[in-house]
């Protein structure tokens, strides 16, 4: 059984690591697609259409990354916690899967969002 907890919280450990870096690239994705827009307002000139769509396809490139890392990294938690015999009192194994699932869908709705934005004009 001390075998099984400990493998539990390494697997939580990975989970929590890969979690960090789903959001580390969302947060990039966003800082990315909206440099275009600090430029146009620091030279007080529209970007380049280039370059918007540039700054637009990798940032949301990278929320969508962000959101596969997490759900991958969530489907992987559950499948190594489904595999093992403890009952990890005080523990909600379904929390972290839940959490990644969420941030996911955030980071899904911001690349939806700015797709939208920038088809608006």
């Amino acid at each position: 059984m001390g075998s099984d907890i400990q493998v539990l919280f390494a697997a939580e450990r990975t989970l929590l690591a890969w979690q960090r870096n789903a959001i580390a690239l969302m947060g990039f994705g966003f800082v990315v697609e909206r440099f275009g827009l600090f430029l146009q307002m620091t030279t007080h000139e529209a970007p380049a259409g280039t370059q918007r769509v540039f700054s637009l396809g990798l940032g949301v490139l990278l929320l969508m990354l962000g959101a596969v890392v997490a759900l991958v990294s969530a489907r992987h938690f559950a499948n190594i916690a489904r595999t093992l015999d403890v009952p990890a009192p005080g523990h909600r194994l379904g929390l972290a899967v839940t959490l990644n699932v969420l941030i996911a869908l955030i980071a899904l709705g911001l690349a939806l969002h700015f797709f939208l934005q920038f088809l608006r004009g």
